[in-house]
């Protein structure tokens, strides 16, 4: 018997794959070059080749594939409490620890753009597999707190936490040639409150830094479970304290850390988070009794920022896919990019995506320049800023960028369907988008040094473009007053007016200009000019020009 061959499959564009993530970017390159990274640009494009292969892109499906499995008990019935994961995973965090994303700007603090050079790295990475890089941003955060207080006990602990090893052997942290530190704030009853945490503590001897306390309590969210130590908050006489809970305890008797089951995800599915229970597991107390907050504040400012990180590099690899899909695509005897539609859609994403970056690696020099009060100022309002408008954004801009390539898009053989579920938790953890704007509105309320950064920078490029200038005086009569309920539109303004300021300094006068029209005029949507949309698609099309 013979078949007749039904039909032959064209106008099906290929995936995009063996692309390099970094010289695709003009807006990232751009970036890096001018906000004192520039040292650093051979080795990010050496980077982006390896993470755009057809190699790393599959770890990264296969690892959200093959999620974590907890592993309760061994097969003798002993209490395991251990976490596996699929091989890929391990490559990946490999990967990131090699690239010393968990630690550069504390092994180069003396270099110039360290922090520049590192938001870059966790920018490509998260274009191939997001969810690693929540050990990797805890462990970042956590470093320098216990570089300064790490209690004697662990103190050989401090080579391979500043290692550029990925070890995942479960034993004592002084054995490994790599460590990973995770967190434990929320509880069942409060969230974000954590204030309201019961967990409590109590002095095994001593009360005071360094000194151990036994823990009784619970924690709803313990992020990255097979973290060889946690850093988390309980109640002890003195108020709320952080504390350092190792998995193994000097003896080298495993802690009564109890993982009550992992956490069913939409996304963020590679990675693995927990309920942990407390049965009299051992902590050390780092700092002061009732200093817990200020502590975990140290760090939350650095995890906020790598969640608008790592939205950001999602978003700029839904770009990269969509681009590539309409550059091959047709549809109605045009290919999809030069359909007037979706060239204006396309367009405008891309534009959107140029203030984006100019604003976060201006935040990333802040963070390299934190000695200035100036730029402290800058991290203070702009750090929970940049989280609440960048990784808000990142949730739309997935979806318009799934909707370019149709039903395609909403498989999940597309990198779009993971991307997408993947965008909300940027968004949700480390404090949410209400969370952030009362950081915002604190900042401006407790810091008068801030509204005179804002003057300074904001003043620098006024009267270069009419829209920028009325946003600006719009923003400067709210913040006169400003009202918890507006604190969306206050947060909202700072960002998109921090993002102008660094196009009107440094982008093309024409491209600088179709930005502040497209997002400050409220008048609403305008067609994009087609000169600019040229540039700005010439600019963000590296992607396709680089493919092999």
């Amino acid at each position: 018997m013979t078949y007749r061959q039904t039909h032959t499959v064209f106008n099906q564009p290929i995936p995009l794959n063996n692309s390099n993530l970094f010289l695709s970017d003009g807006a990232l390159r751009d970036a890096v070059a001018r906000e004192g990274a520039g040292w650093d640009v051979e080795l990010l494009a050496s980077i982006g080749q390896q993470l755009g292969a057809a190699e790393s892109l599959e770890l990264g499906r296969l690892a959200n594939t093959h999620p974590p499995e907890l592993l309760r008990y061994d097969p003798g019935g002993r209490r395991l409490d251990d976490v596996r994961f699929h091989p890929a995973w391990h490559l990946l965090m490999q990967g990131l620890c090699a690239n010393r994303v968990h630690n550069l700007p504390w092994q180069e603090a003396a270099r110039k753009g360290a922090f520049v050079a590192r938001a870059a790295r966790f920018v490509l990475h998260a274009q191939v597999e997001a969810g690693t890089l929540c050990p990797i941003t805890m462990t970042f955060a956590a470093t320098p707190l216990l570089s300064a207080s790490m209690p004697a006990p662990f103190s050989a602990w401090l080579k391979p936490l500043h290692s550029d090893r990925y070890d995942a052997h479960l034993q004592p942290g002084e054995r490994k040639r790599g460590l990973l530190i995770g967190m434990g704030m929320t509880e069942k009853q409060g969230g974000s409150d954590v204030l309201s945490n019961t967990t409590h503590a109590m002095p095994l001897a001593q009360r005071g830094p360094g000194e151990p306390y036994r823990l009784v309590g619970h924690k709803w969210f313990f992020s990255v479970p097979q973290s060889d130590a946690h850093l988390i908050l309980a109640q002890t006489k003195g108020g709320i304290g952080c504390f350092f809970l190792p998995r193994f305890l000097p003896d080298g008797v495993r802690n009564a850390v109890r993982l009550e089951r992992l956490k069913d995800k939409p996304g963020n599915r590679a990675n693995a988070s927990a309920e942990a229970e407390f049965d009299g597991a051992i902590g050390w107390l780092i700092g002061e009794e009732g200093e817990g907050m200020r502590q975990i504040l140290k760090m939350g400012s650095m995890t906020r920022f790598d969640c608008a990180l790592g939205s950001h590099g999602l978003m700029r690899r839904a770009l990269s896919v969509a681009l590539y899909h309409v550059h091959q695509r047709q549809a109605f005897g045009k290919h999809l990019i030069d359909q007037p539609l979706m060239r204006q859609q396309i367009g405008r994403m891309a534009l959107w995506m140029e203030g984006q970056t100019a604003f976060l690696f201006r935040l990333a020099r802040a963070w390299d320049s934190r000695d200035s009060e100036h730029e402290r100022a800058y991290l203070r309002v702009f750090t929970p800023a940049a989280k609440f408008t960048v990784c808000r954004a990142g949730i739309d801009f997935a979806a318009e960028c799934m909707e370019a390539l149709g039903g395609n898009g909403y498989c999940e053989e597309s990198e779009l369907a993971r991307i997408y579920r993947e965008m909300p938790v940027n968004s949700i953890w480390e404090g949410a988008g209400n969370i952030m704007c009362l950081d915002v509105l604190r900042a401006l309320a407790k810091h008068p040094g801030i509204v005179d950064m804002l003057n300074a920078e904001f003043d620098e490029v006024r009267g270069q473009n009419r829209h920028f200038d009325r946003a600006w005086r719009q923003l400067q009569q709210r913040l006169r007053t400003p009202r918890e309920s507006q604190g969306r539109v206050i947060t909202r303004q700072l960002a998109q007016l921090a993002s102008a300021a660094q196009l009107l300094r440094y982008a093309s006068p024409p491209l600088a200009a179709e930005w502040c029209r497209m997002v400050l005029d409220p008048r609403g949507e305008a067609m994009l000019a087609e000169r600019t949309l040229d540039d700005v698609l010439l600019r963000a099309t590296g992607a396709v020009a680089v493919q092999t």
